[in-house]
Order: C-alpha cells, then structure tokens, then sequence
C-alpha cells in the first residue's frame, strides 16, 4: 500500500543518512477504504493526493513542534511516499490515518514531496497557528490556506541528497 509520511527537512536529512524513516508514533496516511467512503467523487488519484494533503498538514505540526523545542527547523513541509505492507488501518482518529509497525527502509521510498523556498514564509505563519485552527479559529484557518496554497515539489529518492545539499 502506497503510504504518505509527514516529516521535516530534519527527517529528510535522518532518512538519507540512517537509510530510514522511523514515522512519529508510527503515523502515516493513505487511500484507506474509509477515506473513499469519505469522498462521493473521485479517482484513486484523487484520493490518493487528498491522502497526501493530510500528510502535509501533519508535517506542520511537526515544525511546529520542532519550532518548540528551541531549535530552529528548516520551514518546508514534507511528506514521504512508501510503499509498505500491511499498515494497521486507524479509522478511528481519521479517516486516512494508518499506523507503522516499524520504520521505512530507503528502498520503499517511491518520492518525496517537499514545499519550495517560496513556501517558507507561509509555513512559517501556518506552523504558528497550527493548533488554533485545528480547535475552528477562521482566522488561524485562514493562514493555514495560505500554506496549503503552495503545491509540494515532487523528488525523486536519487534528488533528495542533492535537494538537501542546496537548501
């Protein structure tokens, strides 16, 4: 089952250098049957992206967190594509979530997805506000759209080592 990982540009650089990802709590999301039950429309492709999207608003909790602890992240979303066997589905704290039973070989990583330097500033303000939209502040959601405005790049495993030698 192709899997959506939230990350961090720190965990990128983790999964080039160990040759794995270990997900937070084993979190992924992917096209589950309870998210297509979710959607009266859409191709698996559609699903597939909706999928991803969750991942990448995960990954701003992420550098919100990360932001916390003192030290300062990159401020670009990512989010890891995997193909992976037998993920536990989880619908019951959402409708894409699944959980990992363990971390993400390099060799299963199909792409990865990570915002542009253009993003930056809108991730910046998003990752701020992160919590206070999830709780229906429309002023922090409104933020929240601006940087879920910016589409993800997509890379290549083989471009992830050079992507982050120029960031």
């Amino acid at each position: 089952m192709r899997v959506y990982v939230p990350a961090t540009v720190r965990m990128l650089r983790g999964l080039v250098d160990d040759q794995q990802l270990q997900p937070l709590s084993g979190t992924a999301f992917a096209l589950t049957p309870a998210l297509r039950e979710s959607y009266a429309t859409g191709d698996t492709e559609e699903l597939e992206y909706a999928a991803m999207r969750e991942a990448a608003r995960a990954s701003l909790r992420l550098i919100s967190s990360e932001q916390g602890e003192g030290e300062k992240g990159e401020l670009r979303r990512a989010v890891v594509s995997a193909d992976v066997e037998n993920p536990t589905l989880r619908p019951d704290l959402d409708s894409a979530v699944v959980r990992l039973s363990g971390p993400i070989g390099w060799k299963q990583v199909a792409a990865v997805h990570v915002d542009t330097a253009e993003a930056e500033d809108a991730v910046r303000a998003a990752a701020e506000v992160i919590d206070a939209a999830d709780l229906g502040d429309p002023d922090a959601d409104f933020v929240l759209g601006e940087a879920e405005d910016h589409e993800l790049a997509w890379y290549a495993p083989q471009e992830v080592p050079f992507l982050l030698d120029l960031m």
